[in-house]
């Protein structure tokens, strides 16, 4: 269900480069977000029949690997393009450090969310929707919130691109 996040990234990380240099860092970004989000809240439609699910996480893997070969060059360059000349390797620096520790905080936060909610007792609310077997309805219930969580924190880098990265193009930026 995966391989298609990495033949994404790695067929798009090269048109991320394109619309850096086309568009300036803030456009690719905010698109690199909203096709991550999508892929993840396709991911997140766990009431769905096995069958039906493994397409739908294929393509929403898919999403996130072009999602993410969008966002990733126009990020780092927005990172350390005002950077003076003798800096520039230890903004990459901070810049990956701080990409990998939100990941792994990321990746914390959500595993608690379906840790906490795996366990609960009684039925679910997704009980009414799911399809197949139910016997496992609070796992899938507790992976799409899980999941959903992670959408949440697209939104908010969203917001935080909108008010943080300047809409100039490559031909206006200083």
């Amino acid at each position: 269900m995966t391989i298609g996040y990495l033949v994404a990234i790695l067929a798009t990380i090269r048109v991320g480069e394109k619309l850096l240099q086309r568009w300036g860092p803030r456009k690719p970004m905010l698109l690199g977000c909203a096709i991550t989000g999508a892929g993840i809240l396709l991911t997140a439609l766990t009431f769905l029949l096995t069958k039906e699910y493994i397409v739908v996480a294929f393509v929403g893997f898919t999403l996130f690997g072009i999602g993410l070969g969008f966002y990733a060059t126009p990020s780092t360059d927005a990172a350390v393009s005002n950077v003076p000349d003798d800096a520039v390797g230890s903004a990459s620096g901070i810049y990956k450090m701080a990409s990998s520790l939100g990941a792994a905080i990321g990746v914390a936060i959500s595993a608690a969310i379906f840790t906490g909610l795996s366990g609960m007792q009684g039925l679910s609310p997704m009980a009414d929707i799911a399809m197949g077997r139910t016997d496992n309805v609070n796992i899938r219930f507790a992976a799409a919130v899980a999941l959903l969580f992670n959408v949440v924190m697209v939104a908010v880098a969203m917001v935080a691109i909108s008010v943080t990265v300047p809409k100039a193009g490559p031909e206006k930026a200083t």
